[in-house]
């Protein structure tokens, strides 16, 4: 009889790799370094330039693999997991929805509002900063304000003259505090559940921290514009035609069918066809043109050239293709966060990491580097929220006598700092997808050091840490048993 066949399940799920366990974190280790070199070398975040060192990245490991067999499928299971498909679901519906309101016209509906109203570009990012952290907040989902803040928001505050980094930071900061308040946020249900708390009273109790950062955020937008000025802008910007501000109708629509059914799929797939309803009910797109040179208006289909080169192009292949990049990318990083999980590297780190946990302050510190982390290395938050909460966080702060609500924003808050503004996260690459379809393209480094949530946020909650500010909030509650959890939806 086989000795593995009375192991624990998992020792027999484990993928051995020859050096240990840590180096079950190679897939990350050369993906980030070649990132890194592409990013401030080469000054590219082309698609080849992230897809070549993702790639790269999991076939060197293969070789040091004992058995190649299960890094095989390890590889192929974390590519094909729940967690790496729904989201790059999320990202296609979202993505045509944003191409529907950009090519409508909406962002110069928007900018010629703002222009008419006096609005500067400095004015404006910070406009953007609050109307994405609404969004974000009512919807739930990061990366959906940033389609749609990058879709409108952004070549609107271009056109007004705000500079560019500035403003596309302001608008992944705004979909940073979404995500860190919104009680149907991914990252507060996992946060809640994996501590036993309620989310409403988590929520409650994380709104302190969210506003003074928000607070902060406002503050460094402001200070940034002056010292930075941004472009001219277009002079033309109080020029617009007032018929495509109808396309707020499915904006507001989505915003409300995300706010009620926590799902970014149901809003988006409604805000599609109401967004395509009324572009074309109002003239602003036509439905089909087949072989027309210059057209007047976008349409939502087009078709040229001839025999086998006929191609098939429009608004809604537009916003397909312009998700490929961060699709593709979320797949082999899932794939890497798999091998790194079966190999038993992110044990292994949250190991050493638990070993300075000495005291409420050294427990809380410990549990902060834990989820920036893997947060960082993973690029996605709530699968670092999974790995530590209930494992690690839990046990750690009840020791200490923590609270379990504190603990919660301790894991959401910080996930959402690094995770949003380093180089190789999704939701970095999917901003810099969105500007790559405009007249300002950016560059990771151009807009990472604007990303001033992640840095409020961050210093807040070291902060706190450190004046043992929220250490027992809701422990009252949380030890008269009010736990009411909320199911993850989508």
């Amino acid at each position: 009889m086989d000795a593995n066949q009375n192991a624990p399940a998992s020792q027999k799920e484990r993928l051995a790799f020859y050096g240990g366990p840590w180096m079950s974190f190679l897939p990350y280790i050369i993906f980030i370094a070649l990132i890194l070199v592409t990013t401030f070398h080469f000054g590219s975040i082309s698609d080849g330039a992230l897809w070549l060192p993702a790639f790269i990245a999991l076939l060197l490991p293969f070789f040091l693999a004992k058995d190649k067999g299960r890094y095989a499928a390890t590889l192929i299971s974390g590519m094909a997991s729940r967690e790496a498909i729904t989201p790059v679901v999320c990202w296609l519906f979202a993505g045509v929805f944003s191409r529907i309101l950009r090519d409508s016209g909406l962002a110069a509906g928007v900018a010629g509002l703002a222009a008419g109203a006096g609005v500067s570009g400095a004015w404006f990012s910070a406009i953007a900063f609050i109307a994405s952290a609404v969004f974000a907040t009512a919807s739930g989902t990061g990366f959906g304000t940033i389609a749609a803040g990058m879709g409108v928001l952004y070549p609107a505050g271009l056109a007004l003259g705000a500079h560019p980094g500035i403003l596309a930071g302001a608008i992944i900061s705004g979909a940073a505090f979404g995500d860190n308040l919104a009680p149907i946020s991914d990252t507060t249900i996992c946060s809640a559940t994996s501590q036993g708390v309620d989310v409403p009273g988590v929520v409650r109790s994380r709104l302190k921290y969210a506003l003074v950062a928000g607070a902060l955020t406002l503050a460094a937008i402001f200070l940034a514009s002056a010292f930075l000025p941004g472009g001219t802008g277009d002079p033309t910007a109080t020029s617009y035609n007032p018929l495509t501000l109808l396309m707020f109708i499915p904006v507001l629509l989505t915003i409300y069918l995300a706010a009620k059914s926590g799902d970014i799929v149901i809003a988006t797939t409604v805000g599609i066809v109401a967004g395509v309803a009324v572009a074309l009910g109002a003239g602003l797109m036509d439905f089909i043109q087949i072989d027309v040179a210059q057209p007047a208006l976008p349409a939502l289909i087009t078709v040229s050239g001839e025999g086998l080169d006929r191609a098939v192009g429009g608004v809604l292949q537009s916003g397909l293709s312009g998700m490929i990049q961060v699709c593709i990318l979320a797949l082999l990083l899932s794939g890497a966060t798999a091998i790194m999980r079966a190999g038993g590297g992110d044990r292994r780190l949250l190991a050493l990491i638990g070993r300075v946990a000495k005291g409420p302050r050294g427990t809380e510190l410990t549990i902060s580097l834990m989820v920036i982390a893997l947060s960082a290395l993973m690029g996605l938050n709530a699968p670092a929220i999974l790995a530590i909460g209930a494992s690690f966080a839990l046990p750690l702060a009840k020791k200490q006598g923590i609270s379990p609500y504190r603990t919660a924003n301790l894991l959401d808050a910080q996930s959402n700092t690094l995770c949003y503004c380093l180089p190789w996260t999704p939701a970095m690459v999917y901003t810099l997808g969105f500007a790559a379809d405009t007249a300002t393209p950016l560059t990771a480094a151009q807009v990472s050091p604007f990303v001033f949530y992640s840095f409020a946020m961050l210093a807040v909650m070291l902060a706190s840490i450190f004046l043992g500010i929220g250490r027992q909030d809701g422990l009252e509650q949380s030890s008269k048993g009010a736990k009411k959890r909320w199911p993850a939806k989508g």
